[in-house]
């Protein structure tokens, strides 16, 4: 997997997913959704694409497998449409389902809301999978790059932030980590941000809230850019991907990038 320096990762929100509370019983529908937004972003220059269960609500801690298989199509049809870095996110937290998810489609990261530690969260108490995740890896060893949020967004944490930070990489042994805001398009906290960057061994991304408006002040602070709300029509989640919003960032960052 290459990377640009500090990539913008697009997110494709899944439709409802069979087997979800919201599910169309249209499977097609789904997945040309999921390549017509994938293709948005490969076409406006974003460097990878990450696809999630988002609209899979109410979430349970981990999924079944009708959910896994689902999203095995998607991702299998994305990596044979599109040449971007491909990641996988398995909303709530379901570490396992996502590197399965991955290593049977060749995709190439996989998110991890709670890699170390415990979240209070609308799903209750989420306990991090770092261990099952490191066996499953060394059982099926691959170059799928594991990134962790630390403190991740709509949870209750009464750990601390700095500790929690060094606990996912040196003990949940993250590839890179990411930080965010409190809730899907809110924008991460800037001394958060600074502080992680400082501590961090491991590539620090930017988790939620990117907008065009505020990229340049992120861009000093991290490593890459998950980008989903901003990129749609209006800047609404629940819409679709704007291409013209799409390249608009990718532009930005461009310039950002040579320093202009």
């Amino acid at each position: 997997m290459n990377f640009k320096e500090k990539p913008l990762i697009g997110m494709v929100h899944l439709k409802p997913l069979p087997g979800s509370y919201l599910y169309q019983n249209d499977l097609d529908e789904v997945i040309n959704h999921a390549l017509r937004e994938a293709k948005k972003l490969e076409r406006a220059g974003f460097d990878a694409v990450m696809i999630e269960n988002f609209n899979d609500v109410p979430f349970p801690k981990t999924v079944e497998p009708i959910t896994v298989a689902s999203m095995s199509v998607i991702a299998k049809a994305i990596r044979d449409e599109i040449s971007l870095p491909l990641g996988i996110n398995v909303l709530r937290n379901d570490a396992i389902a996502a590197y399965s998810i991955a290593y049977a489609t060749k995709a190439d990261f996989i998110r991890v809301n709670v890699l170390s530690g415990v979240a209070y969260t609308d799903q209750g108490i989420i306990e991090g999978e770092a261990h099952k995740l490191a066996r499953l890896r060394k059982l099926l060893p691959s170059e799928i790059k594991i990134f962790a949020d630390v403190h991740v967004k709509h949870a209750y944490h009464f750990g601390d932030f700095e500790e929690a930070l060094r606990d996912t990489v040196e003990r949940g042994l993250a590839d890179a980590v990411i930080i965010s805001g409190k809730r899907t398009g809110k924008e991460v906290e800037v001394e958060k941000l600074k502080l992680a960057k400082e501590l961090s061994s491991v590539p620090v991304l930017v988790g939620s809230g990117t907008t065009y408006k505020n990229l340049p002040k992120l861009w000093s602070y991290a490593d890459g850019f998950i980008v989903g709300t901003w990129i749609k029509e209006n800047g609404d989640t629940k819409k679709n991907i704007d291409l013209e919003r799409a390249r608009k960032l990718v532009e930005l960052a461009e310039k950002l990038r040579k320093g202009t």
